[in-house]
């Protein structure tokens, strides 16, 4: 099972503004410390916020003038799909080539998810995915991992599940799966091989 962002697509949010504003501007809406920022409105969307109730909330924080940058980051969204991440293309189909099956599990919206699989044919390799916005759960939450268990059909001593983040792969170790932190295609690939999954 495969994390999207930071492991299969390289999702840089800041290029949906690009050009559209100064870039003190888009610093001050990309800014990792305000409590109130894209940070946090990005993981309310990841939970299943819709993008009028986002744009709502982020008014009330910010006001309407710097509300409209996130109307316009909406607008834009899929200028963030950068790209697959060097080398995970071919790692999905030689697993597939394998006889491997892979799935997708991912804190994202359901938009997102289309736009990046109508994008990048490669994910189409993929036989499912689910995606927390449709479930309103999000990753390190246990229940998401289990959910994707049952749907997969999917027995967790029998599962890999990766992705970049620490806290999200230690939350899959803790139910008996699996979990490889995600730096690169090849060093995947090397762990791939050390639990026999791939020759």
């Amino acid at each position: 099972m495969f994390d999207f962002c930071g492991v299969l697509l390289d999702w840089r949010p800041e290029l949906a503004l690009e050009g559209e504003y100064p870039q003190g501007v888009v610093d001050m809406f990309f800014d990792p410390h305000d409590p109130w920022g894209f940070d946090y409105y990005d993981q309310l969307c990841d939970v299943g916020w819709s993008e009028s109730r986002i744009l709502a909330d982020y008014e009330q924080h910010h006001g309407p003038a710097v509300a409209w940058v996130f109307r316009v980051y909406f607008e834009h969204f899929e200028r963030a799909f950068h790209g697959l991440i060097p080398g995970m293309g071919a790692l999905l189909r030689d697993l597939r080539s394998a006889g491997i099956g892979v799935w997708g599990l991912t804190n994202f919206t359901r938009k997102s998810v289309d736009e990046a699989c109508r994008r990048f044919s490669e994910l189409a390799l993929l036989s499912d995915i689910v995606v927390s916005a449709e479930e309103h759960l999000i990753k390190p939450d246990p229940r998401i991992y289990q959910l994707a268990l049952q749907r997969f059909s999917l027995q967790a001593e029998h599962t890999v599940f990766i992705d970049d983040r620490k806290s999200n792969v230690e939350a899959a170790r803790h139910l008996g799966i699996h979990g490889i932190r995600f730096t690169n295609a090849d060093e995947l690939r090397e762990s791939l091989k050390t639990l026999d999954v791939l020759s």
